[in-house]
């Protein structure tokens, strides 16, 4: 089956403008007035749903969606975010009971409102069940998976509270066949996308983390292990928002061939220090990140990007060549934002491609980052043999030559 990107576009601004119209409805009821940050779809395993929410408490408001839609939804509030919430209802509840008695309240209605663009564009109705009260750790607060290797498209809105340090988020888990159905009727065939080869592509940037995990590994003795992948569909103004916005160490790489695009790889402070100082033979000649840690760094950068674009070009029997890493060390939307915008140049909406590694031996996380041109993707996705899929094993010989 096919969906093209016209259909992807429609049903992320469905997304977006449902978390909209949900938090119009909490304003409505608290007059707290939060804005939705980012809403995006994104193809990932359904084990690694919620990772982000890893360490933290939330209460989750839990529906079953029905109809002309089929699938779960969920409304997650930081646990922090409830008793204010709460407090701003008319009259203010108090007591266990009554905060979740009104908290079920309302996302009742911020899930009727999430919804009621869904319905009307789909000329359909669509029902949810009653609101199930849930407190949970991390992403305990979302459903169970029936397979969690299954994959499966999930849209995902982070909303925020401006003036508080305070975030919701609302996760919407339709059923991977009636999606995709929905997707390819209201499309109208032109830049089509395979989803069953979308979905062999996530395989194969899983497999390509792997390779720049264990080159990470060959290269520092650190054993690393390659965690999330995902590949994610989302205006291109909301790219750079896809990192922290924090302090980041890394490389920037265009890469030309079949696709084409940006290929980051971005280690935190902590870990672009532990990781260079790793490679070093020696103590480094000063305090902070000196110009031996830069180098290392550039190194490792390079060593993982070939071993990440190799697995593609031998999977997509063409050549994908980059440029010389460039260290980068800024914010993150700060090093995204102007590869974002060269992609912004001839495309409104971007995939991302997004892969997580990280080790239990010492202070390391590292994240990898590609934006592809899209028709150049849609293109290599069209040209994929899927009797190649397991063949992304690299050219070491090239990669440490």
């Amino acid at each position: 089956m096919e969906v093209d990107i016209q259909s992807l576009e429609t049903f992320n601004q469905l997304a977006y403008e449902g978390s909209q119209q949900a938090t119009a409805m909490l304003a409505q009821m608290t007059g707290i007035q939060a804005d939705v940050e980012v809403t995006k779809i994104t193809l990932m395993d359904r084990d690694d749903i919620g990772e982000e929410l890893a360490g933290q408490s939330f209460v989750g408001i839990g529906f079953d969606l029905e109809g002309a839609l089929v699938g779960d939804t969920t409304l997650v509030f930081e646990e922090a975010c409830t008793g204010p919430i709460v407090e701003a209802l008319p009259g203010g509840a108090a007591g266990d009971e009554l905060v979740e008695s009104s908290v079920e309240e309302i996302g009742n209605i911020m899930m009727s409102g999430f919804i009621d663009g869904w319905a009307d564009f789909l000329g359909a109705t669509i029902e949810h069940s009653p609101p199930q009260y849930i407190e949970a750790t991390g992403a305990d607060v979302l459903p169970d998976a029936d397979d969690p290797n299954e994959q499966v498209f999930v849209f995902k809105s982070h909303i925020e509270w401006p003036g508080e340090d305070l975030h919701f988020y609302i996760y919407m888990l339709p059923a991977y066949d009636r999606l995709t159905e929905l997707m390819a009727d209201s499309g109208t065939g032109d830049d089509a996308v395979p989803v069953d080869k979308l979905s062999m592509f996530n395989e194969m940037t899983k497999e390509g983390t792997a390779t720049a995990a264990a080159n990470v590994t060959q290269m520092t003795g650190i054993e690393t292990d390659a965690e999330v992948t995902q590949i994610s569909f989302a205006p291109v103004e909301d790219v750079p928002k896809q990192v922290d916005n924090k302090a980041y160490v890394g490389t920037a790489v265009e890469f030309s061939g079949t696709p084409s695009g940006y290929l980051m790889i971005l280690f935190d402070e902590e870990s672009a220090m532990n990781v260079a100082e790793a490679l070093m033979p020696m103590e480094p000649d000063g305090e902070g990140f000196t110009d031996m840690h830069e180098s290392a760094i550039e190194e490792m950068g390079n060593i993982m990007t070939s071993g990440f674009i190799d697995g593609w070009a031998n999977v997509l029997e063409t050549s994908v060549d980059h440029t010389p890493p460039r260290v980068v060390h800024d914010m993150g939307r700060a090093i995204i934002d102007p590869l974002a915008a060269q992609v912004g140049q001839h495309q409104e909406h971007a995939f991302i491609i997004e892969s997580h590694m990280q080790t239990d031996d010492l202070e390391f996380g590292c994240e990898i980052h590609a934006l592809p041109d899209d028709a150049e993707l849609r293109q290599a996705l069209d040209d994929l043999d899927v009797a190649r899929k397991d063949e992304t094993e690299p050219d070491v010989e090239r990669i440490f030559e």
